[in-house]
């Protein structure tokens, strides 16, 4: 396995930004082809929310100990989950993602009372997880890998946004923080031949 550090700027997203999937735009003439297919491929839709709305799922989101943005997506995701049918597989990814995060979320605070906790603390959940075939299995199904258990290129990018939820619950979940650089910046890891490829650098307070 080969590590080295890198630093990166930390990027705020707005809370009301819901991570939803995006259907390919049909075939349009030369430059507006090119900008449909950059849109095709988002994952995030912004819209807005009356102040009295946000405010009444930000205090739904803090009751269950969640971010907004989370919880919005958490409620989005129940939407579909009520209306699939039996064998829908985009109801099956959310199902075993939901299950990978319960899993992570729990063996990383095994893993903290254990005292493992370290500035690599994602990477050593990550890897402990990682070993467990069944929860592989979930994590496989969650990312659209669950036919063949092989993460191909195309899949591989289905990883990025799961594993950047994982990151920051692992974080939440034993009351950590991101390191800093001197230079104020956010301290990140990059790895090879694990289920993450990079990783934000943790330490707890005081």
């Amino acid at each position: 396995m080969a590590m080295k550090v890198r630093k990166k700027a930390l990027v705020l997203k707005s809370e009301d930004a819901v991570s939803l999937p995006q259907s390919k735009a049909a075939p349009v003439p030369a430059k507006k082809e090119r900008r449909a297919l950059r849109l095709a491929k988002a994952t995030n839709v912004a819209f807005s929310l009356e102040p009295e709305v946000r405010a009444r799922f930000a205090a739904e989101a803090r009751a269950e100990g969640m971010e907004l943005g989370h919880y919005l997506q958490k409620v989005l995701e129940n939407h579909l989950l009520a209306s699939a049918v039996a064998g829908d597989p985009l109801a099956d990814r959310i199902c075993a993602k939901r299950a990978v995060i319960d899993r992570i979320v729990a063996l990383a605070q095994k893993l903290d009372q254990a005292g493992k906790f370290d500035e690599h603390f994602v990477l050593t959940v990550m890897k402990t997880a990682a070993r467990d075939g069944s929860f592989m299995a979930l994590y496989h199904t969650a990312i659209g890998a669950a036919d063949t258990g092989e993460i191909s290129k195309d899949l591989a990018r289905n990883q990025r946004p799961i594993n950047q939820q994982l990151g920051r619950l692992i974080r939440k979940s034993v009351g950590a923080k991101g390191m800093k650089t001197d230079a104020g910046r956010v301290a990140r890891a990059q790895v090879t031949g694990e289920i993450i490829s990079s990783y934000t650098l943790l330490t707890k307070p005081g």
